[in-house]
């Protein structure tokens, strides 16, 4: 598929798109033309930069947690520092801090929908019985 489809299909801009490219975090193959060509396996690695990026993970960070993502794929780790390291656990804690919070406000709205939908069938029936 060419980069206009990619980008409809992810929601992602094609800028965008060439950026994760420079990046190093996509990498197309090329047409005889020159033209970028993806896979439909890329659909899926822009979900996921995207989900990262959305998190707050810098592209330094998320270029190296790709390849931990497809668990077919070897991953190779000769070039990695005690700064990197100490990169990560902090931004894994601090993902784990965000989905605490997540969870606790995705359970707050849960336990308001019930009693509002409980209010509402209580008024309905109240309505129709008079």
């Amino acid at each position: 598929m060419r980069i206009g489809d990619l980008a409809e299909r992810t929601g992602v801009s094609r800028r965008l798109l060439r950026y994760y490219e420079e990046q190093g975090m996509l990498t197309p193959s090329r047409a005889f033309n020159g033209y970028r060509e993806y896979e439909d396996s890329h659909v899926d690695i822009v979900v996921q930069i995207k989900g990262l990026l959305d998190a707050g993970l810098p592209t330094r960070i998320i270029q190296q947690l790709l390849p931990c993502l497809d668990k077919q794929q070897t991953i190779y780790a000769t070039d990695v520092t005690p700064e990197m390291i100490a990169t990560l656990q902090r931004e894994q804690a601090r993902l784990s801090e965000r989905i605490e919070c997540l969870t606790r406000n995705r359970d707050a709205m849960a336990d308001y929908l019930d009693t509002v939908l409980s209010v509402r069938s209580a008024n309905t029936e109240t309505t129709a019985t008079s």
